[in-house]
């Protein structure tokens, strides 16, 4: 099956590198995503139970737009993001789903991994929406520190997962851009 451009590329920079996520990947980011210290914050915080991901990782795999994360030194996988609701009429699309290991927590794998899928994005679409849970204040603050604006509050269901109020940010193609 071919690979849709927009939503699975292949970006680096001297920080990250993000491939297209593979079936073969899944023991490796699920070693990261066993931490249950990541999920705190997040609208489902038992992600971290093997059954719980292997649905994540499901719904990441149909959604065609999922990316492995990896440190662009050590070659260490790191996390996962997403592209998805790709809405080309409206010139508009959606990051989300993003998990990074909390070795890489304040090193600016976060910031650098977005600036990445941003810019990219950017060629295709004007506006970029990023779902964050309610009650992820780490998740927000980063959000602000990018540039996104909250626009507003809604009920978001995730992929097999119960519905969570979410805060709604958005990030604007930059003029020239």
């Amino acid at each position: 099956m071919e690979r849709d451009p927009l939503l699975q590329p292949t970006l680096g920079n001297p920080v990250v590198k993000l491939i297209p996520l593979e079936w073969s990947h899944f023991e490796r980011l699920y070693e990261v995503a066993s931490d249950p210290l990541i999920w705190v914050q997040h609208p489902n915080p038992n992600r971290h139970e093997k059954p719980v991901f292997e649905n994540y990782f499901r719904g990441a795999m149909e959604s065609g737009g999922a990316l492995l994360i990896l440190d662009a030194v050590s070659g260490k996988v790191i996390g996962s993001s997403r592209y998805y609701d790709h809405k080309p009429e409206q010139r508009e699309l959606k990051i989300g789903y993003t998990f990074f290991a909390r070795s890489s927590w304040g090193r600016g794998h976060n910031p650098s991994a977005k600036q990445l899928m941003m810019q990219h994005a950017f060629r295709f679409v004007d506006n970029i929406i990023f779902h964050v849970g309610e009650h992820n204040t780490r998740s927000r603050i980063a959000m602000t520190r990018l540039g996104a604006e909250l626009v507003k509050m809604e009920e978001v269901a995730y992929y097999g997962e119960p519905i969570r109020m979410n805060c709604v940010f958005v990030m604007r193609k930059p003029e020239g851009q």
